[in-house]
């Protein structure tokens, strides 16, 4: 059961943190440019881990006390899922490429701080999705299965901030090209709306 939810948390948390997004976007960007990565990659997964422990541990005492809300957390998480993955599916049928500014002056640390944290934090789908969404799945786990799912959507977090900001340097003349974006939303679409299936299975 423990392996199952933290795979859970691993393919739910993942599903949600790839869809493009202002974080997402911004990340890519100051790799691409290759600056202040590593700043920004720390940011990311501090904040998604803190918010994904805040919403399990939450939300988890909320079912707890007031069982009678599964139901309608599952109907909630489930709409929220797929329009979710509707969003991805309309992106995927109207890419577009990814265009960095290369002209901007390098901004000094504190201006890339205060960016890549309101992007993180002045997002309301970051709350949807991590605290609303996460919190009431994993809360929806049985004993142990709350932290092993926590602990598979926090590490699906450090593995694609890591490997997004790492890694981009390599991929830009890969996402250069709208067909990029056309492939990866059409495979968060189609998890996004198993996931919503999963829930009442």
């Amino acid at each position: 059961m423990e392996v199952t939810a933290f795979l859970k948390g691993i393919g739910l948390g993942g599903s949600l943190i790839v869809a493009i997004g202002s974080q997402n976007a911004y990340l890519l960007r100051q790799a691409l440019k290759r600056e202040f990565v590593i700043t920004c990659i720390a940011i990311c997964i501090i904040c998604d881990v803190v918010l994904i422990a805040a919403g399990v541990a939450g939300m988890g005492q909320l079912i707890t006390g007031a069982p009678s809300l599964l139901f309608w957390i599952k109907i909630a998480g489930a709409g929220f899922l797929f329009w979710y993955g509707l969003r991805a599916a309309r992106s995927a049928l109207n890419p577009s490429a990814l265009i960095t500014d290369q002209n901007n002056a390098a901004p000094d640390r504190r201006a890339v701080i205060a960016a890549m944290l309101a992007f993180s934090l002045l997002n309301p789908h970051v709350y949807l999705d991590t605290v609303v969404l996460l919190g009431s799945i994993g809360g929806q786990q049985a004993g142990n299965g709350r932290l092993y799912f926590a602990l598979g959507a926090m590490l699906a977090s450090v593995i694609w901030f890591s490997s997004l900001g790492l890694g981009a340097r390599y991929l830009t003349p890969v996402f250069s090209k709208p067909a990029a974006w056309r492939i990866l939303d059409a495979i968060i679409a189609v998890v996004m709306w198993t996931l919503a299936i999963s829930l009442f299975l």
